[in-house]
């Protein structure tokens, strides 16, 4: 008898450990699932490609910043950190030493996680990720800037307090989750919301305003974040929940490609979002109304097509469309669907800022292979051909043609400005040379 006791004691302390061990594994499962909802490795990874080591610089109107090891590793990593300081950092943007984090970690943003989500993040970073064991760098900004003590007034006067998000009362569930997952962990706002010169988003939810997701308002990294509002010309006001499911699981629809920041977004983030949490998003921002609903509804016109059809290419820029573009684009500017971006009503070329078309000319673009759509397609850079007048002419074409209707010219300066921002091309290689071999990498 004690023998058989003895046996279904031990076999009851067995199971319960089984039990807790599954448990174990399922939260830290749910917390890299989190860590790629928030896009934790596109900022903390290091060059050398090694996850969540840090190293990575971004550059700021007040110099550049680097991010910080978040491994486990207990020397230069946050191994130490208990669950608390983990939260604290995340979610109120203090380091375990005290000082206040850079608001480039968006933690005005992750304020609003909940306690069980803080939980599984921890459960993740501290089992599910390999320890690295690398310094991190300090940052480049001068002094007094780079003093950490004003920080802690700034998280003061412009970071909320930590308060888990709520549904509001009668909220469609849907709707709610979608709004989590934008004002919290995806971190929209962040890059789509206009800040002000004191570097805070000026708005942080709907609630304080239609600033919220209206797009950047300045150029980061030399890309505008798009108005991801209910306008018709610049914003979602034309994509259906659907166009903006694919979008945010592929990096591409009938309306527009992924290109810039977003392009790692998609590739490190979005593409593994479930189809319920793509699907809560998508109708949470669609819930959004315009920010100028009395702005004229885009519409096509195809006399522009019908010109280049018959051979006239008289209109500026024309000919540089017809030679550089019109093969992947189309005369008509519909390009192919998911595959080559139409330019006929794109948002991102009927935005008032042309920076992001100057850009993509000049440097080109990768829309890369994910989850449901595995091809890589790549726009060849232009700027080693055509001069800073050919793409001023070329851009300003495309926002005048088939009904777009951009209103403010681009100059062969605002061209010139962009080629030469060291900020946004780093290396001259990005704008393409006729002699393949000075493309190679250098050992």
């Amino acid at each position: 008898m004690k023998k058989i006791i003895s046996a279904l004691f031990l076999s009851s302390v067995a199971f319960s450990a089984l039990a807790d061990d599954n448990a174990g594994a399922d939260l830290i499962k749910r917390g890299e699932y989190l860590a790629k909802a928030g896009d934790c490795v596109a900022c903390h990874t290091s060059k050398d490609g090694k996850p969540f080591a840090g190293g990575l610089g971004m550059a700021t109107p007040i110099g550049m910043i680097y991010s910080t090891n978040i491994t486990p590793d207990k020397q230069t990593g946050i191994g130490d950190y208990s669950l608390q300081e983990f939260s604290d950092a995340v979610r109120k943007g203090v380091a375990k030493n005290g000082q206040t984090l850079y608001p480039a970690m968006p933690y005005p943003s992750y304020a609003v996680i909940n306690d069980s989500d803080i939980a599984a993040l921890y459960a993740y970073f501290m089992h599910g990720v390999q320890p690295v064991e690398q310094a991190n760098k300090d940052s480049d900004i001068p002094w007094p800037l780079s003093m950490r003590w004003p920080l802690s007034i700034w998280r003061g006067m412009f970071a909320p307090d930590v308060k888990s998000f709520n549904a509001a009362q009668g909220e469609d569930p849907t709707l709610a989750r979608g709004r989590y997952l934008v004002e919290g962990l995806g971190h929209c706002g962040a890059c789509h919301t206009p800040r002000s010169i004191t570097m805070q988003e000026k708005a942080l939810n709907n609630d304080q305003g239609k600033l919220y997701l209206s797009g950047s308002g300045a150029p980061v990294d030399g890309w505008i974040a798009s108005n991801l509002r209910g306008d018709d010309q610049d914003g979602l006001g034309r994509w259906s929940e659907d166009d903006l499911v694919q979008f945010l699981r592929t990096g591409r629809n009938n309306h527009t490609a992924v290109f810039g920041g977003m392009t790692d977004v998609v590739k490190h983030s979005l593409q593994y979002l479930t189809n319920d949490d793509a699907t809560a998003i998508a109708k949470y921002l669609k819930s959004l109304d315009a920010v100028n609903p009395d702005k004229p509804a885009f519409k096509p016109d195809n006399s522009v097509a019908q010109a280049l059809w018959k051979g006239d290419d008289s209109k500026t820029g024309a000919s540089v469309y017809v030679d550089s573009c019109a093969a992947c684009h189309k005369t008509d500017g519909s390009g192919y669907q998911r595959f080559f971006p139409a330019l006929k009503g794109n948002p991102v070329v009927l935005s008032k800022d042309p920076t992001s078309l100057i850009h993509i000319v000049l440097t080109g673009a990768t829309l890369p292979g994910v989850n449901g759509a595995p091809s890589t397609i790549t726009m060849p850079s232009f700027g080693w051909r055509l001069n800073d007048q050919q793409v001023a002419d070329v851009v300003n074409f495309i926002r005048t043609s088939w009904g777009n209707s951009a209103q403010d010219a681009v100059t062969a300066k605002d061209v010139e400005k962009i080629r030469n921002d060291k900020n946004i091309v780093i290396d001259k290689k990005q704008l393409g040379n006729a002699n393949i071999d000075l493309l190679l990498p250098t050992n």
